[in-house]
Parts: C-alpha cells; structure tokens; sequence
C-alpha cells in the first residue's frame, strides 16, 4: 500500500495505472475506520484492479458549533486496516492541500439540501460536495463507494455526480450494523455505556415503523409519531428530526407511498446519531 499526501501524486500514479487499463474504486471517508468502512472496501477490492482510500476530516462540512477538533484521529490504526483491506493507495491530504489560501470555489446541490440534515446543519452539505468533487477531480475514479447510513449524503452526491456530468459510476452499500442494530459510526464512540445502549431503540423504531408500513399504514404523520414515542419511552435520546421523504430527491411525504425513506436524527448527550430505513409502499 502505497500513502500520498499531494494531488498531483496521486493523479500522477492514478494516470498511469489507467493508461495501463486499470479500473479504480474509490471510498472517501473522514478516518477512524470501522467496519461499514471495512465492507466498502471489501466491496470496492472485489470489483476494481486499484482500490483507493482517501481519509481526510473536512473542516468545510463542519459548522461553528460542532466538534470539528474533536473529531477522531487515528492515522495509525486506519493504515493497518487499510493494509489488511488491501488497499492500493492510501490519500491523505492536509487542509492546505484541499484548500490552499485563497480558495474560493465551492459546489452547492439546491433543494435537497434544505431538509433533514441540512436544515439542521447549515452549510454541511456545501462542504460535503465541494470536498467530494474536487476527490473526485483528484483520484478520477471509475466506481464510487457510499454507505447508505448516510442515505442524504449518498443521494445529494449522486445528484451532483449527474447533473455535473462527473464520470463515474456511484454504488450505494447497505448499512453495517451492531449486534443490536446501532448504524456503525465513528461518532459511536462518544456515547457513555448507558447511552450506546440506549441508542439501540433507534433501529428498533425504524424496523417497526417500516413494518407498520408494509403492514398497510401509510400515514406519514402515525409513522413519525409511532417513532418519536418509542424514542423518548425508551431513552433519554433528544430528536432532532423523524421524517418520511421521497428517496430520490428527498422532498418530505404527506403520504407515504413508493420508494420511501424514513429518516431520523437524535442526540445523546453530546453525540448526534443518524438512522434511516428504506420502504417501499
């Protein structure tokens, strides 16, 4: 495994294994690898010739108040995954590198924005899809790899991957999981014990919720409410939203039907964890 620093390394090393016609999968992430980063690798090794891993902790998705310092940082131990994942090139730019002084440009996906997320988190998604774009300007990819965890994030690339005509194909992967069922995140670590177990109830009201659906009760009103309750029955979690949205461009739903994805957002203590279940009514 090979690690690199600059942009023009890495495009440098990327040209030439594509000249030799090569294809190269790409999983982007922020570090402190688990294993929901582990299966897009495993995924990504299985379908390209050069697997490429880019860990960089973005300061322009984080707001002023959130923990941008704090965020985990473990260089070390991402490289010894990475190495036992097989990963062909490790990317690991410094903020200067990504963003040198005078940077000015920036990349903003409208509407899909606004909600969930994004309205919670003013400007985070301008700062995903910057950082994404010029990742993959950079590493020039065939295949992008996603985890649908992040079912807003991944929707609001793949936007940005079609309507600016990037050349690259974006593959979405199921959401790995706990035991329980808590979503793998690196923010699952600043949980206490009595709040990570707590956090459970979170997939458990999903599951319900996709179940009552399929059951034939399609109120997007009853669905949020059903959630909410066995939230805060359960757990001192606060909410920071529960909705029904279209899962393509994710405008909220009066009525679920088609492709939906319930999604939710809720605090413990400090941490804020995301969740979300596809149905299909």
């Amino acid at each position: 495994m090979r690690v690199i620093r600059f942009a023009s390394s890495i495009q440098q090393r990327i040209r030439k294994a594509k000249s030799a016609g090569k294809t190269v999968g790409f999983v982007p992430t922020m570090g402190a690898l688990h294993d929901g980063h582990r299966s897009l690798l495993r995924r990504c090794r299985r379908e390209n010739d050069l697997v490429v891993l880019s860990v960089f902790v973005n300061p322009k998705q984080f707001g002023p108040r959130e923990n941008f310092a704090k965020y985990p940082r473990r260089e070390r131990d991402d490289k010894k995954l990475a190495k036992k994942e097989k990963v062909d090139i490790m990317f690991i730019p410094s903020a200067k590198e990504m963003y040198p002084q005078g940077y000015l440009t920036y990349v903003e996906v409208e509407q899909m924005t606004r909600v969930l997320c994004g309205k919670s988190r003013p400007g985070h998604f301008r700062g995903v899809t910057t950082v994404v774009g010029k990742l993959l300007n950079i590493v020039m990819p065939d295949v992008l790899y996603l985890g649908q965890k992040d079912a807003q994030q991944a929707a609001v690339v793949t936007r940005m991957v079609q309507d600016l005509n990037f050349s690259v194909t974006v593959k979405i992967c199921p959401t790995v999981r706990e035991a329980d069922g808590l979503a793998m995140s690196s923010r699952n670590q600043y949980l206490s014990v009595s709040q990570r177990k707590e956090a459970a109830v979170l997939y458990r009201s999903l599951k319900e919720a996709r179940h009552s659906v399929i059951s034939g009760n399609h109120s997007v009103a009853a669905t949020i409410g059903k959630i909410c309750s066995r939230i805060r029955r359960e757990s001192s979690g606060r909410i920071d939203y529960v909705e029904c949205v279209d899962a393509d461009i994710f405008t909220p739903l009066r009525k679920i039907q088609g492709k939906t994805i319930i999604a939710l957002a809720v605090w413990f203590g400090k941490t804020r964890l995301i969740d979300n279940i596809i149905v299909q009514a």
